[in-house]
């Protein structure tokens, strides 16, 4: 027991200390964007408060709840320090639901505001900047959020349960682990928008409406399509969402507006849907799916692996 504490004591230091340093190394940076951009550009006033604001989020805050928390990991509180700064979690979520209007605003004020874009440009020659830009450094708080999730899982890893610190540290676990599933909760829900509005823009004309609250873009592919008489397999773009599946297929290659996009031929829903493997239920290449609906039957087929892959996911989005 004295040696498997000895262990813990030892690892858990270690951890610690490595929190220590990166906490000091992240303020740094966190405070090349404070200097030579915030506050020089609140006291020049090149952009409006507002459009400041937006940029930047919580940033000040962010610094300054973590420059308290190097003050107490410096003094070994390491139970309190964690304890406090569980209380402004938060922030990162609310900085995560931020970042992309920020960097659109960004974006808006490099190509219409000359002289921000000047003063930007000269900021990141700055040599503390090391040829990086304002771009890469605005994401380094959900960065960070993601090493502190690592850090406080082995620091209670690493810790006695029957310590009042193992408490404190569990806290700590539960909220960053919460606030990490909020910011991943952001990004696939933004993902999942650019990947409904990038299908909607393949499909010609908008009779097909795919950009519907509550669906969710799966997969998609080219499949053969087994006709029921003896005619030749068709080619088709299969699109899988949660609750529909949607067949299309190259427009005209001469077609002077849609070429490059696809019309679509169907629209399965998925509630009253049934999969099956007719073969490919071995290890070999390709095999053929059965899809029933209540007025149709459609026979799927690959040449390759990929079939299986389109079995799971089809099977899991009728589920």
């Amino acid at each position: 027991v004295e040696d498997q504490r000895a262990r813990w004591e030892r690892k858990r230091n270690r951890t610690a200390k490595e929190l220590l340093e990166t906490e000091h190394k992240y303020l740094e940076q966190l405070d090349l964007v404070l200097t030579y951009f915030v506050t020089i550009l609140k006291a020049k006033g090149t952009l409006k408060p507002a459009v400041l604001e937006t940029i930047f989020g919580p940033l000040e805050s962010l610094y300054s709840a973590s420059h308290v928390l190097s003050l107490h990991l410096e003094k070994g509180n390491l139970g309190p320090g964690l304890e406090n700064f569980c209380q402004i979690l938060d922030l990162y979520g609310h900085y995560a639901e931020n970042l992309e209007q920020a960097n659109k605003i960004l974006k808006e004020q490099l190509r219409k505001n000359k002289s921000f874009r000047r003063f930007k440009k000269l900021q990141e020659t700055r040599p503390q900047f090391q040829e990086r830009k304002l771009e890469d450094l605005l994401p380094l708080p959900l960065q960070r959020l993601h090493q502190y999730k690592h850090f406080f899982r082995d620091l209670l890893e690493n810790t006695s349960p029957d310590t009042a610190e193992y408490q404190k540290l569990a806290k700590a676990v539960k909220s960053v682990c919460e606030v990490s599933q909020w910011v991943q909760d952001i990004f696939d829900k933004r993902e999942n928008s650019s990947q409904l509005l990038r299908v909607q823009k393949l499909l010609k004309g908008q009779k097909t409406q795919v950009l519907t609250p509550g669906r969710w873009y799966i997969r998609e592919g080219w499949l053969l399509v087994v006709p029921s008489k003896g005619e030749e397999l068709k080619r088709r773009m299969f699109f899988l969402f949660s609750d529909i599946l949607i067949a299309a297929k190259p427009c005209h290659p001469l077609h002077l507006l849609n070429s490059n996009k696809l019309s679509c031929q169907a629209v399965y829903p998925l509630h009253q849907c049934s999969v099956d493997k007719v073969f490919g239920h071995t290890r070999s290449q390709g095999g053929l799916l059965s899809l029933s609906f209540p007025h149709k039957t459609l026979l799927l087929m690959s040449g390759n692996q990929e079939i299986h892959d389109w079995y799971r996911s089809l099977t899991a989005a009728v589920r």
